[in-house]
């Protein structure tokens, strides 16, 4: 059995379990801190341990390498599709923001422009930062 296809522990089910109740309970992952303190472990460090070998063998996916970007990955889910979503969606933003664009050039509207801003920004939150700045750096050229 390679290692994504394998089980979870015991330790590492506790663990996705109590992410995955923090996440439905706040709307956001937790933090290692509150990790450690919910879990019971003496350290950040074996937070960030159990973690990666949980990312390893695809039961949880890092979004980005930000805080709180911590999701479990369902039994029907894998990282794959996961992954291939956030791209879908980014494909999807960069389509629309060149519509906008293109929108934009014919009527030089400051709304249009606003919600070029706006798919931009949401870009740049789903940390897809090299699209972003290349529209941004369009968006200065606009101006």
């Amino acid at each position: 059995m390679s290692e994504s296809k394998k089980r979870p522990t015991k330790k590492q089910y506790e663990l996705l379990s109590f992410i995955d109740e923090f996440i439905k309970e706040h709307g956001y992952s937790p933090s290692y801190r509150e990790i450690m303190r919910g879990c019971n472990y003496t350290s950040v460090a074996t937070v960030a341990l159990h973690v990666g070998n949980l990312v390893k063998r695809g039961h949880i996916v890092k979004k980005d390498n930000s805080a709180r970007s911590l999701e479990v990955v369902k039994s029907d889910e894998t990282a794959q599709n996961i992954v291939q979503k956030e791209v879908d969606h980014a494909k999807k933003l960069v389509e629309e923001i060149e519509k906008r664009l293109k929108q934009f050039e014919q009527e030089a509207s400051q709304e249009v422009l606003d919600e070029v801003y706006v798919l931009v920004g949401a870009l740049k939150v789903l940390g897809h930062d090299d699209h972003a700045y290349e529209f941004a750096t369009e968006l200065h050229k606009l101006k």
